[in-house]
């Protein structure tokens, strides 16, 4: 029995950990109270274009499009999770306000968004911030979900209780002030 409870948690924290490691994020989503916080301190409204990076199941875009009024676009590479997505958005009748693009998230034109929401690795954010730096304008606020953006200081920084195995912690960035 300890053999088994060994070996389960092992490959457990093999799956938890292989998106810390490498430089393509897996699909994890952001648990809801998560959600609701990020956009909570991005401070959206029904003014806001938010753009979700690495979006999975089209979560954050779809909140802020029913709690807020917000547009929203996900950028997701996988075709599944943006079918799923768009399936979701159309249920809770958000599909006017969202919009799901298969595509690469490091690739991805953000020069529309007020709000950029992102729960990639350390390296994808990092490789993001050239992007942003040149595409985002002044007062365009960056929100994410456990990992820094290297080189610049968060106006805000959150911890929120998590799992056994990890808090969250909520970054957010105000272009202008980040640099």
């Amino acid at each position: 029995m300890a053999a088994f409870l060994l070996a389960s948690s092992c490959a457990l924290w093999e799956d938890i950990t292989k998106d810390w490691t490498g430089g393509e994020a897996s699909f994890i989503p952001t648990p809801m109270e998560v959600v609701d916080r990020m956009l909570e301190i991005a401070q959206v409204t029904s003014a806001d274009i938010i753009y979700d990076l690495g979006s999975g199941d089209g979560r954050i875009v779809i909140r802020a499009a029913e709690k807020y009024g917000a547009r929203g676009v996900g950028i997701e590479i996988s075709p599944e999770l943006v079918e799923i997505s768009r399936e979701e958005a159309r249920k809770r009748g958000v599909s006017r306000l969202v919009e799901f693009r298969l595509g690469d998230a490091l690739k991805a034109d953000v020069s529309p968004a007020t709000v950029v929401t992102l729960y990639l690795t350390p390296e994808m954010n990092s490789n993001l911030r050239s992007t942003f730096e040149q595409q985002l304008r002044p007062g365009t606020r960056v929100v994410s979900h456990d990992h820094r953006m290297d080189g610049w200081t968060p106006a805000s920084t959150e911890t929120m209780p998590g799992t056994w195995y990890h808090d969250h912690r909520i970054y957010l960035w105000r272009l202008g002030a980040t640099k």
